[in-house]
C-alpha cells in the first residue's frame, strides 16, 4: 500500500514538473508574478485553492461521471493564464484587500476546476484497472501540490533575487513576467482554437 502511494505521489509531482507539460508550470508563474517572498503564505493558500479545484474535476471526470470536450479544455487552460496575468498586470501594487483575496482565490479554485479537467485523460491511463481510485488519486493530488509548491519556492526565490538583490523593481518585475506568461498563453489559445 505504502508502494503504490509513493508510486502516484511521485507521478503527480513528475506531471506537474515535466518541462513538456508547460501550460500549468506558466499557470503557476503568472500566479507567483504579483507577489513578493514575504506574502509566501497567500501563495500557498492560493495554490491550495488551485489544487482543490482541480483535484474535484480531476476525480469527476476520472470517474466518467463529469465528462467535457478536450478540445474546449485545453483552449481553456491557456486562456485561465492569459486571465490571471492580465490580472496582475491591472492590479495596483497597493490593493492588498480582503474582497481581492477573496476574489484570488475563487478564481484560483475555478481555473482549478478547468486544469483538473486536462489531467483526466492523463490519470484514467494510469490508473488502468485498478480497483478503487481513492487512494491513488489521493496521493496523485498530494504529488501535484507539492510540485507546484516546489515551483512557488522558485519563482519567489527568482523574484527575491531580482528585486531584493539586483534592486529591480517589484512592479516592473510583474510586468515581464505577467506579460511573458501573457504573451505565451495567448499564442497557445489561438493554437487551440476550438471553432
Amino acid at each position: 500500500m505504502g508502494s503504490e502511494f509513493q508510486v502516484f505521489l511521485r507521478l503527480g509531482f513528475e506531471h506537474i514538473a515535466d518541462i513538456a507539460g508547460y501550460d500549468h508550470i506558466l499557470f503557476i508563474i503568472a500566479l507567483c508574478a504579483v507577489y513578493r517572498i514575504n506574502q509566501w503564505k497567500h501563495l500557498v493558500v492560493l495554490i491550495t485553492a488551485f489544487t482543490i479545484g482541480h483535484s474535484i474535476t480531476l476525480a469527476l471526470a476520472t470517474l466518467n461521471v463529469l465528462q467535457v470536450n478536450d478540445t474546449w479544455v485545453e483552449f481553456l487552460i491557456p486562456v485561465t493564464i492569459f486571465l490571471t496575468s492580465l490580472f496582475n498586470i491591472w492590479e495596483k501594487p497597493s490593493s492588498e484587500k480582503r474582497l481581492l483575496y477573496r476574489l484570488k482565490y475563487g478564481l484560483a479554485l475555478g481555473f482549478g476546476l478547468i486544469h483538473g479537467l486536462g489531467f483526466s485523460n492523463y490519470l484514467r491511463a494510469l490508473l488502468g484497472a485498478e480497483e478503487g481510485i481513492t487512494f491513488p488519486l489521493f496521493a496523485f493530488n498530494i504529488g501535484l501540490e507539492v510540485g507546484q509548491l516546489v515551483i512557488l519556492a522558485l519563482v519567489l526565490g527568482v523574484t527575491f533575487l531580482i528585486t531584493t538583490v539586483l534592486k529591480q523593481p517589484h512592479r516592473d518585475w510583474n510586468l515581464i513576467l505577467s506579460g511573458a506568461t501573457a504573451g505565451i498563453s495567448l499564442v497557445m489559445a489561438l493554437e487551440r482554437l476550438p471553432f
